[in-house]
């Protein structure tokens, strides 16, 4: 196995990633197949990940399907060429209603997961989310373009999902593994790139091996000891690891943006009843509140700005 941080065309697409002084802890690896036309990413978090459950306490199930999302979300991330925001979102009638994870181009990433109070005692994921579907988002930053496309339920993992979104979306043959507990969420992805291979053989060997890979090894091991265990006879280049790191986008500029959608009486009520309005983040839990002259100075700023005949 070969390290390298960039080096002639093959690299070249690869060269935002590097980052030094990666904890190892939190960081997603990206690595190629010398001798096929294949990549490969591992993801691990840890504290990020213990960090997105501070302000919740998801139950056991709840919390390894969201983690499965997040591992998702960085692997998909890592494949993609955009400067902005990917969102997976699925939700449904069922009693998970909800999971959303954000992952930006940079690695930053926050979700959060919402669940009837009672769950069945055993229930897989289609049968959690019930009639529902899973949405990709990408948000390019600049220009506010979006692109979305729907996944199709089809399998039952999100791993499965996924796959067969980006064979029919992306007509790229993909393999996902993903794994989650309450300490830590790991994540394996192999990808045929376009071309012809030498070595006709290798993407059923790769995913063979690949699909040997076990859940604790995927949390529990370094990704350079994953590599070894699954792929200690192939040619592999190994790439610098990027961070992972916790990062809600919530301000209090949003949130007065959101509570602009209401009316000032509606507002003024909520004040009288409750003494301040109070807005907590559901990603980080961060606590926004606003007193009477917070409103008043909110809704006379609103109203200054949406009257043409006043100007500055």
């Amino acid at each position: 196995m070969s390290s390298s941080s960039n080096s002639g065309s093959a690299d070249s697409e690869y060269e935002h990633f590097s980052e030094k002084n990666v904890s190892e802890q939190d960081k997603i690896t990206r690595f190629l197949f010398d001798k096929a036309n294949i990549r490969g990413e591992i993801a691990n978090l840890n504290k990020v990940w213990q960090s997105m459950q501070t302000n919740h306490n998801y139950p056991d199930i709840i919390r390894n399907y969201l983690g499965e999302v997040v591992a998702a979300s960085v692997l998909l991330s890592a494949t993609l060429k955009f400067e902005g925001s990917m969102t997976i979102q699925a939700s449904g009638d069922g009693a998970l209603t909800l999971m959303v994870v954000e992952c930006r181009n940079d690695f930053g990433v926050r979700g959060v997961a919402k669940y009837e109070e009672v769950l069945p005692e055993e229930a897989d994921l289609k049968s959690l989310l019930g009639d529902g579907n899973l949405v990709i988002t990408i948000e390019q930053a600049k220009t506010r373009e979006r692109y979305q496309g729907i996944v199709a339920l089809e399998g039952n993992s999100i791993a499965e999902f996924l796959e067969g979104y980006l064979i029919r979306s992306e007509q790229l043959e993909t393999r996902i593994f993903l794994a989650s507990d309450d300490k830590a969420v790991g994540g394996l992805l192999l990808q045929q790139l376009p071309g012809q291979s030498d070595d006709e053989d290798s993407w059923d060997r790769i995913t063979h091996l690949g699909s040997t890979i076990k859940q604790e090894e995927l949390l529990g091991l370094d990704t350079k000891e994953i590599l070894h265990r699954l792929y200690h006879e192939e040619d592999i280049r190994l790439f610098d690891p990027a961070a992972i790191y916790f990062k809600c986008t919530c301000s209090r500029e949003k949130v007065t943006n959101m509570l602009r959608s209401i009316s000032h009486q509606e507002a003024s009520d909520i004040i009288k009843e409750q003494g301040n309005i109070s807005v907590d983040c559901e990603f980080c839990g961060k606590e926004y509140q606003f007193d009477e002259i917070d409103i008043a100075g909110i809704f006379t700023e609103h109203s200054q700005t949406s009257d043409p005949s006043i100007r500055h």
